[in-house]
């Protein structure tokens, strides 16, 4: 398989970050891993209930202005600084570094984010996972999660973090998936499969090798790029230095 381009076959869906839709609006630098607002890629719309990844960077004092979801499930995962969230159901919270927010945007909900610093930049993952249901009372939670994996009682590199049932303290979103924190350190080794279901991996930083399936598969995936793969298969992951990524579980 090709190190960069998108490609997809009967095993692995490979997105690389510098070919991810680009914004840079001076107070935001955004890119999107789907399509998303003027971005638009027929060949990336989504990969099964996960609809947005957006990888975004807002300056100091700087956010998103008050506005609408609905029949979304919406995680933000905060890489470094803190997001300042508001929404019209009283909730109003900074979620630093290291903590997840879930919002469920059910029937309706109004909200904001912004960059409660004076100096220094924030920059956050938002994930949306088109729900199983729709309508329904908008709810929101956050988490602070520890740095280290082992929250997950079935592989101890990965830390439980969304789920849709809340097991291991996760956050619960109104999805059949899961998110997990993986951290691996250099020289490290991972490997899972998906049984019946679909993965996703994200990497937020650090550099692994990888292959899924076989070794014809193999690929070096860095910050920013993902890599997707479908039932039953298999990926093995080696970490050429300390990595953290975001690996989903998500239904066919």
């Amino acid at each position: 398989m090709a190190a960069y381009g998108y490609k997809e076959c009967k095993m692995m869906y490979l997105r690389k970050a510098n070919e991810r839709g680009k914004v840079n609006f001076g107070w935001l630098k955004s890119q999107h891993s789907f399509s998303f607002g003027h971005y638009y890629d027929a060949k990336h719309m989504g990969f099964s209930a996960l609809r947005v990844i957006n990888d975004d960077v807002v300056q100091a004092g700087r956010g998103f202005e008050t506005h609408g979801h609905r029949d979304m499930e919406i995680i933000s995962y905060v890489v470094s600084g803190a997001l300042k969230h508001k929404d019209n159901t009283g909730n109003e919270y900074v979620v630093p570094a290291g903590d997840v927010q879930v919002m469920s945007a059910g029937k309706g909900i109004m909200h904001s984010e912004f960059n409660p610093s004076t100096e220094e930049p924030v920059n956050f993952l938002q994930i949306w996972i088109v729900p199983n249901e729709k309508g329904g009372t908008p709810s929101y939670a956050q988490k602070t999660f520890g740095t280290q994996a082992g929250g997950n009682n079935h592989d101890s590199k990965l830390e439980l973090l969304v789920s849709d049932n809340g097991r291991e303290g996760s956050l619960r979103i109104r999805q059949n998936a899961a998110i997990s924190r993986l951290t691996l350190k250099a020289g490290e080794t991972w490997e899972h499969g998906t049984e019946d279901q679909k993965g996703y991996l994200h990497m937020i930083s650090g550099n692994v090798q990888a292959m899924v399936d076989s070794e014809t598969n193999a690929v070096e995936i860095e910050a920013g790029d993902a890599l997707g793969m479908y039932e039953q298969d298999i990926i093995r992951l080696k970490a050429s230095e300390e990595s953290v990524a975001l690996w989903f579980e998500l239904p066919k």
